[in-house]
């Protein structure tokens, strides 16, 4: 029996690599899988002719497109909504599988008027077992959501572009997501804040937190080491401290203060109350990579900030380079260490 079709929504998913092939089409599945499917489901390759051939002659069921803006993720999102015509986009990143449910669950909040968008929780499928070193408090380093975010529909500030759904008529409103400030290649940015500040700015509408959204998200081998992990921190640290800069004073910053006060000298406090007191002799080590992690980020933030200054002394050789505004390096912390806690950013 053919499952219904809900003419309201399209889904996109953004792929780049032939390497990811079984994760695209386990990503593909998981989309034509659910009750109710989508009109219609797009793919859109970033500048990759031959994986673009390749899933035109492979996949069935789906639209496949190329980029046609720079290379990047947030122009090939925008090449796959380019080429969806329902009031409603969800997206779904290659690496990730939609649990059954996944797009009613996305879906429901959005018959209110007033929400702009939702996004789902993502649930880390780890390649090999997890490290034991590695905190809760950094689960979105890898992509997914936090063990302590809300169990229930909660309105957000941001949701993750991995697994979201939006209005495309606000959508459209901002000219989608912006090419010069998107994820490419190792370089990370964080597109996906970016956009639900600007729509919400412009639409006034609220994002919803949508935990029965489930997707599994892969974690592969090399994103499970300290490495990757520090540096990963280092990228997010840049990308807040950018991020801040953008929307100086719009972002409503109180949880990420209160999170940066108390949420991260916690988890420290209690890593090291675990060793201590015998419960678990991997406690202290979690906190050590806390403090570290939170050092590798504050150091990409000051790298971002000297990068700035440089760029403006080389567009106005000889002028005075002004002084960042007193706000942006402490809103761009607290907002780093809001996705640290809360899982509703990245």
């Amino acid at each position: 029996m053919t499952a219904a079709v809900d003419p309201r929504v399209s889904v996109v998913i953004p792929c780049h690599s032939p390497r990811r092939w079984p994760l695209l089409v386990r990503a593909v599945d998981s989309v034509l899988g659910q009750s109710p499917r989508p009109a219609r489901v797009v793919v859109a390759v970033d500048h990759n002719p031959d994986l673009l051939r390749w899933a035109r002659a492979e996949l069935s069921g789906v639209t496949v497109v190329p980029n046609r803006f720079a290379r990047g993720v947030g122009g090939t999102r925008n090449s796959g909504i380019g080429h969806t015509d329902t009031p409603i986009v969800a997206l779904l990143d290659d690496d990730a599988q939609a649990r059954a449910g996944w797009l009613a669950a996305l879906l429901a909040p959005l018959d209110d008027t007033g929400v702009i968008g939702t996004g789902g929780r993502a649930v880390p499928d780890w390649q090999r077992a997890r490290p034991r070193w590695f905190p809760d408090e950094f689960l979105w380093a890898v992509g997914a959501t936090f063990t302590d975010a809300p169990t229930t529909p909660t309105p957000a500030r941001n949701v993750w572009s991995l697994s979201m759904a939006m209005r495309r008529e606000a959508f459209d409103a901002v000219g989608g997501f912006k090419a010069e400030f998107s994820k490419v290649g190792a370089r990370s940015r964080p597109e996906d804040t970016d956009l639900c500040l600007r729509m919400s700015r412009v639409n006034g509408g609220r994002w919803i937190h949508t935990p029965d959204a489930v997707v599994d998200h892969l974690v592969p081998t090399d994103r499970a080491t300290l490495k990757y992990l520090l540096t990963r921190c280092y990228a997010e640290g840049r990308g807040k401290f950018a991020l801040a800069r953008r929307h100086r004073g719009s972002a409503g910053l109180d949880l990420e203060w209160r999170y940066l006060r108390r949420a991260l000298p916690a988890a420290v406090v209690r890593g090291v109350a675990d060793t201590l007191r015998g419960r678990d002799r991997w406690g202290v080590p979690r906190a050590g990579v806390v403090i570290a992690g939170a050092a590798a980020a504050a150091l990409g933030g000051a790298a971002e900030t000297v990068l700035c200054v440089s760029r403006v002394r080389a567009d106005h050789p000889g002028s005075v380079s002004p002084e960042p505004p007193a706000s942006t390096a402490p809103e761009a912390v607290a907002t780093l260490w809001t996705e640290v806690t809360s899982g509703t950013d990245r």
